[in-house]
């Protein structure tokens, strides 16, 4: 079973920067580990739907960002550690949030998921 681990959050004042990451193990019911998959970020403020916030490829070679973080948020992937990342930088107080890491059912993003990790929270105070 494939597992998605969080880390990274925590308070930070406005304007700096945080890194999250995602540590993935294990493989889909199709046996596929997370490499093979395309990923993603999401984020759920309170009260608020869970939002799109980025999404990159099996490779890494293409990135897809939602406009609210585009130009401040990085997202990455190390594949031989079978890890996602998410800079964040410029933070404002509208990212606070808990953030998810997700698998996408393709290796390309398909913005379907199967797996998704337990959050971890950014609180950006001012």
């Amino acid at each position: 079973q494939l597992q998605l681990v969080e880390s990274g959050g925590g308070l930070v004042r406005v304007g700096e920067s945080r890194r999250l990451s995602c540590a993935a193990s294990g493989r889909t019911s199709s046996g596929h580990a997370a490499t093979s998959h395309a990923m993603a970020w999401f984020r759920q403020a309170p009260g608020k739907e869970r939002e799109f916030v980025a999404s990159i490829n099996w490779s890494g070679g293409r990135t897809t960002y939602a406009d609210s973080v585009k130009g401040r948020f990085t997202i990455s992937r190390d594949n031989a550690k079978n890890t996602l990342y998410l800079q964040m930088n410029s933070l404002k107080v509208e990212d606070t949030a808990v953030y998810y890491c997700a698998v996408d059912r393709g290796a390309t993003a398909i913005y379907e998921y199967d797996y998704w990790g337990q959050g971890t929270q950014v609180t950006v105070s001012s």
